[in-house]
């Protein structure tokens, strides 16, 4: 009422309740009306307050005093691990105030917690599938391959990307990979469509082996009905990818394309586990794993173990599977979960 009738700002989209209030809508509008901009950190922060400042202390258990998850094996469809009762892997960590979240996740006594992440691995498994000869270069090379994109799409040199433009490069990298359309790229970088699209041809043009290996995925899964993982050959069936109805079958395109990548990564990460769980049983590892966080590791170790324990972990990481470009895993200590340092 305030938004739309009162102050008689534009909106595109009416529901059956009245106008459109939904964070889509509101995130168009922000840069040039202020208030919208004051709505949405409100709602920012009540979902901050609601979901996890208030709920997570009642879940403490009193026996223990701690959060306990759990995490779920056959939920995803990707087979990556999901965590619920309570879900601890959408703790927020890109915005300051959602970090300060993670600070309750505190060592216990005389420990610290200790954070091993895969480095990019989506990126890097779709070069390793792609063979694109462009992008395995820039990762053999340790190249930044979001700078690397974004010189390419903005047509400079990597020394005068800037941070807007390495953002963007990001946003672009991932929407290949989950297979967003130039509309949805588009909006996600607030831009026209026109540019969006020019924006994913040139992505193309620079790594062809990508496209290649989005038309043949496809493809395959037409012929069979399903996609398989690099790694473990493990099926995915898409069951409506030869649907008459061309948004349905769009998404199972997209779905046919992410596929064997995340999931690749998440068979990656278990058999990491695996390998780990079994370095705890035996004594060669200190640290306790306590949660999985999609690409990360958390552990929880005593000081003294810190670098013992990271060398160790940060090896069956990287040892996990062979790619045709390096695996890379960063790791960091701290005695809580947003204030970590990296670990030599």
């Amino acid at each position: 009422e305030v938004l739309f009738e009162q102050m008689q700002i534009p909106s595109g989209k009416k529901t059956k309740t009245g106008f459109s209030t939904s964070a889509e809508i509101l995130e168009e509008l922000a840069p040039a009306y202020p208030i919208v901009e004051y709505i949405l950190q409100w709602r920012e922060l009540t979902k901050l307050r609601s979901t996890y400042v208030e709920s997570l202390p009642k879940l403490i258990n009193p026996r223990t005093g701690r959060i306990h998850t759990s995490l779920n094996q056959a939920v995803t469809s990707t087979g990556r691990l999901s965590s619920s009762e309570p879900n601890l892997q959408n703790i927020p960590v890109r915005t300051d105030i959602g970090r300060e979240i993670r600070k309750a996740f505190i060592a216990s006594g005389g420990n610290l917690l200790l954070s091993a992440d895969y480095s990019q691995i989506e990126l890097r498994i779709l070069a390793h599938v792609t063979g694109d000869p462009e992008l395995v270069r820039a990762f053999e090379n340790g190249e930044d391959i979001h700078a690397h994109t974004a010189s390419t799409l903005f047509g400079v040199d990597e020394s005068q990307v800037t941070p807007e433009m390495r953002r963007s490069a990001k946003t672009v990298n991932f929407a290949v990979i989950y297979g967003m359309t130039d509309y949805g790229l588009a909006r996600a970088l607030g831009i026209p469509t026109h540019e969006a699209r020019e924006f994913i041809e040139r992505y193309f043009q620079k790594f062809p082996g990508v496209r290649k290996f989005i038309d043949e995925t496809i493809e395959q899964a037409r012929r069979n009905g399903f996609v398989t993982t690099p790694v473990m050959g493990r099926r995915r069936y898409i069951k409506d990818i030869n649907s008459s109805n061309r948004n349905v079958r769009g998404f199972a395109e997209r779905a046919a394309v992410n596929m064997p990548i995340q999931g690749a990564a998440a068979d990656i990460i278990k058999i990491a586990m695996i390998n780990i769980h079994n370095a705890q049983k035996d004594g060669r590892l200190a640290a306790k794993m306590v949660l999985q966080v999609h690409d990360e590791l958390v552990f929880e170790v005593p000081k003294d173990k810190v670098e013992e324990s990271a060398h160790i972990v940060k090896k069956f990481m990287e040892d996990a599977c062979t790619l045709s470009v390096p695996v890379v895993v960063d790791v960091k200590a701290g005695a809580n979960w947003a204030d970590m340092m990296p670990v030599s």
